[in-house]
């Protein structure tokens, strides 16, 4: 690796109701920009849709590599906790329009929060019922 490259994180949050993608140095310390589906689309409901996703992703990585990266090392992050541990639509999207973009991808690892037996999940015993 030369020194003259740059490298940066990508935390992507993806839930089932919108994709957010916010690119790092690579201490993580500085927010270099800050994309979201929601930012992209127009109507609410289409907020979490690979297409959201994707677009917000590509000017994420324009961004970036204006700022001078030529890498990105992607966390990828469900909601997790008493939530969905899956991410949502746009993370699979998300991290195929960062490689189409030219932005050479490092590592990809899930940060997820897992629950350590703290609170329950809503909707009780017998589930959530009408």
């Amino acid at each position: 690796m030369a020194k003259n490259e740059k490298w940066g994180i990508a935390n992507v949050y993806s839930s089932f109701n919108n994709t957010i993608i916010t690119i790092t140095d690579i201490t993580g310390a500085e927010t270099v920009c800050q994309w979201s589906g929601g930012r992209v689309v127009r109507a609410d409901r289409q907020e979490a849709s690979p297409f959201a996703a994707m677009e917000a992703a590509t000017r994420a990585a324009d961004d970036a590599r204006e700022k001078g990266f030529i890498g990105l090392h992607i966390r990828v992050r469900a909601p997790g906790g008493n939530g969905p541990r899956s991410p949502g639509p746009g993370a699979q999207a998300t991290i195929r329009a960062l490689a189409r973009a030219g932005i050479r991808i490092g590592k990809i690892e899930d940060r997820t929060p897992v629950p350590h037996d703290g609170t329950g999940r809503p909707g009780g015993k017998r589930g959530r019922r009408q």
